[in-house]
C-alpha cells in the first residue's frame, strides 16, 4: 500500500498547529489572566507554572513553517503577503512578551501589564489569521491580490476574540492543575465564566461560517455533508456540557484541562474540515500546491524535528508542573 506523501505532510502541518495551540495556548492564557490576580505571590506561582514552556512552544510554529517551505512552496510566500501585518504583530508580541518575562523581577507591576497586553495581542492576531483563511484569501495566478487590510474583517475580529477566550480558558484550567488555595478558587470561578463566553462565541461562529461564501455553504449544508459535518460539533457540545459540570460542580483539578483539550480538539477538527483540501489557498488543493516538491527525501528530517520538539515539550510540561506544585507547597 503506497503512502500518500501529500497527506502526510499536510497532517504534519496540522499536528504542528494543534501542538502549538496546546503548548502556547495555555501559556498565553495564563499571561492574559495576570491582571486578574492582584496577589504578588499568586502571580509568581502563575509564572512558575509556565516557566519552562513559554520559550519553547514557538518551535512548533517553526515546524509548520519548515513543512510549508518544503512541501507547499507557493503557500508561505502568499501567507506572508496576505498576513504581513498580523504576522509582524504576532512576532513583536512574542518578543516583547519574552523580554517582559526576563525583566519582570526589576519592576513586576509594569512588566506584568506588558505580559498581559502582549499575550492578548498575540492571541487576537492569531485568531484574525484563522478567520481570514476561512473567509477566503484573494489569489490570482499564484499571487496575493488582496489589500493591505484584507485580513481585518468583522469575521476575523470575531475569530480573534474567540481565540482570546480559548487561550484564557486553557490558561485558567491549566492553573486548576497547578495551584491550590485562593488562587485555585479564583481560577475555577474565572474558568466557569470564560467557558460560558467561549460557548457563546463558538456557537456564533458555527452558525455564521456556513453562510460566509458558496463553498462553505455547500460544504456544511449540502447533502450528505450536512450529516458528516454535524457529527464532530455534536461531540464538541457534549464535551462542553461535560467540562461545564466538572468546573461548576466538582473539585477535580486535572479533568477540566483535559476535557477542555478534547472540546478544543473537536473545534480544531471542524475548522480543518471547513478548509480541506485547500487549507490555505481557495480553489487550489494541497495536491496542486505540492506539485514538484521533494516530499520523500526530506520527510525523515521533519520526523526527527517532530521527535525533538515533542521530547522537549514533554520535558517542559512536566518540569513546569513540578515547579508550580513546589511553589504552591512553599506558599
Amino acid at each position: 500500500m503506497e503512502i500518500n506523501l501529500v497527506i502526510v505532510w499536510a497532517l504534519a502541518i496540522i499536528f504542528g498547529l494543534s501542538m502549538y495551540v496546546v503548548s502556547d495556548g495555555f501559556d498565553l492564557g495564563v499571561g492574559m489572566l495576570f491582571l486578574a490576580v492582584r496577589n504578588t505571590q499568586d502571580r509568581e506561582t502563575m509564572v512558575r507554572s509556565t516557566s519552562c514552556v513559554w520559550d519553547g512552544s514557538e518551535a512548533w510554529l517553526l515546524l509548520v513553517a519548515v513543512c510549508l517551505v518544503i512541501a507547499f512552496p507557493p503557500t508561505l510566500s502568499i501567507l506572508i503577503a496576505a498576513f504581513s501585518v498580523p504576522l509582524i504583530g504576532v512576532f513583536c508580541g512574542l518578543v516583547v512578551r519574552g523580554i517582559a518575562f526576563k525583566l519582570r523581577a526589576n519592576n513586576s507591576r509594569f512588566w506584568d501589564v506588558v505580559i498581559c497586553i502582549s499575550s492578548a495581542l498575540v492571541a487576537f492576531l492569531q485568531g484574525t489569521i484563522l478567520g481570514a483563511l476561512v473567509d477566503g484569501v484573494s489569489v490570482q495566478g499564484g499571487q496575493f491580490t488582496g489589500g493591505f487590510w484584507s485580513w481585518f474583517t468583522w469575521f476575523s475580529i470575531l475569530t480573534g476574540v474567540t481565540l482570546m477566550l480559548t487561550y484564557a480558558l486553557l490558561g485558567a484550567t491549566w492553573l486548576l492543575v497547578t495551584t491550590k488555595g485562593a488562587l485555585y478558587s479564583t481560577m475555577r470561578r474565572y474558568a466557569h465564566h470564560l467557558l460560558v463566553w467561549f460557548g457563546y462565541a463558538m456557537t456564533t461562529l458555527t452558525l455564521i461560517t456556513p453562510f460566509l461564501n458558496e463553498e462553505q455553504r455547500e460544504r456544511w449544508l449540502g447533502l450528505p455533508n450536512f450529516f458528516y459535518m454535524g457529527f464532530v460539533p455534536t461531540l464538541g457540545i457534549m464535551a462542553f456540557v461535560w467540562v461545564y459540570f466538572v468546573i461548576r460542580f466538582s473539585e477535580w483539578q486535572r479533568w477540566p484541562f483535559a476535557i477542555t483539550l478534547i472540546m478544543l480538539g473537536t473545534a480544531f477538527f471542524t475548522y480543518i474540515t471547513s478548509l480541506w483540501p485547500t487549507l490555505v489557498l481557495p480553489d487550489v488543493s494541497i495536491y496542486e500546491m505540492a506539485t514538484g516538491a521533494n516530499l520523500e527525501h526530506t520527510l525523515w528530517m521533519v520526523l526527527v524535528l517532530v521527535i525533538a520538539i515533542a521530547s522537549y515539550s514533554i520535558w517542559a510540561f512536566k518540569t513546569s508542573l513540578e515547579r508550580a506544585k513546589s511553589s504552591t507547597q512553599l506558599g
